[in-house]
Order: structure tokens, then sequence, then C-alpha cells
């Protein structure tokens, strides 16, 4: 059974859990510093298919957008290979993972379906995904597809990508 004096230091400590949970800001803003706000991307955007083909580097004032794997990426800054008349364009305004996979720009390739690819294509979708559109573009938002099931029901074993290592850097 504790003591009084225990008591004392327990209710002590409870009230200064109970001051710093109150508190206006942390410690740091006490002392005349000022917090740096959280950083936050913007939020996870679902693109539709009809959606995700208005940004296919058409319109001028418009971003450049193509997906891969169902992640959307902003390729604008890329816009000498994607944009209008570029050699990639074909692959924007769309989900292209299966084009990507097979290194194709056969219109019958550009799509999300990765059926009957080879294990070599599956390595090589895998490098490209993550060594050039997640370390070189940012991260817009996700297909339909990649986030909701057939039945429109949301994926509960849907997760964001990361980019931790996110940093702009010339093309090629």
């Amino acid at each position: 059974m504790a003591g009084p004096a225990s008591r004392r230091r327990l209710r002590r400590l409870a009230a200064l859990v109970l001051l710093l949970a109150l508190a206006p800001g942390p410690p740091a803003a006490w002392a005349g510093q000022v917090p740096r706000p959280a950083e936050r991307g913007p939020p996870v955007r679902l693109f539709t298919e009809e959606e995700l083909a208005r940004y296919g580097g058409e319109e001028e004032d418009q971003p450049i957008y193509m997906a891969v794997k169902g992640v959307v990426f902003d390729v604008s800054s890329g816009k000498e290979f994607y944009g209008r008349g570029a050699p990639y364009n074909a692959l924007t305004g769309k989900d292209s993972t299966r084009g990507v996979a097979k290194m194709s720009l056969d219109p019958a390739d550009l799509t999300h379906d990765t059926t009957g690819l080879t294990a070599e294509e599956l390595k090589s979708l895998d490098d490209v995904f993550t060594k050039v559109y997640k370390a070189k573009y940012p991260i817009v938002g996700y297909t339909a597809r990649r986030i909701l099931n057939e039945d429109g029901s949301p994926n509960l074993d849907f997760e964001p990508e990361d980019q931790p290592h996110f940093d702009t850097k010339d093309e090629f």
C-alpha cells in the first residue's frame, strides 16, 4: 500500500501530465520558439479512368498525369518526354502498368492489366516503378481500381505509397 508521500508524488505527476495535455502548445512555444507546423501533403485523390484521361498532356495549362501500378504520378516536369507529341505521351492519361513492364507503347499494352506478364517483366515493372517514377515524380493520387474493390467497396488492404526520398531530379 502506498504511503501519503507516494500518493502526493503521483498526484503531482498526474497534474503535470494534465497541464501538458491541456497546454496551448508544446514546451518550445512557451520558451518563445515557434513550433514548425507538421508538413502534410495533399490528401489522397482517387482518379477514375475518365478523370485520369483529362491529364494526358493535350491541354497546355493542365498537368500531365500517368499511373503505374494504380499510383498516379505528375510527370509534368518531364514534359519533353510525356507532353503532346513527345515520345512517351502514349503512356499518359491512363494506367500504363503493362506498357511500363513490357517497355511497350503498343496501344494494346497501355493498360493496368498485368495478366500473363513474365517474372522478368514483373521485376522490370517494380524496378522502373521505384527507381524512375517514385524517385522522380510526385504522387498525386491513386486509381479507383487501386483503392476500391470490384464491387466498389473500399479496399481494406490499401496502403498509400511513400516517397520518403522524393526530390525533383533531371529526367535523363
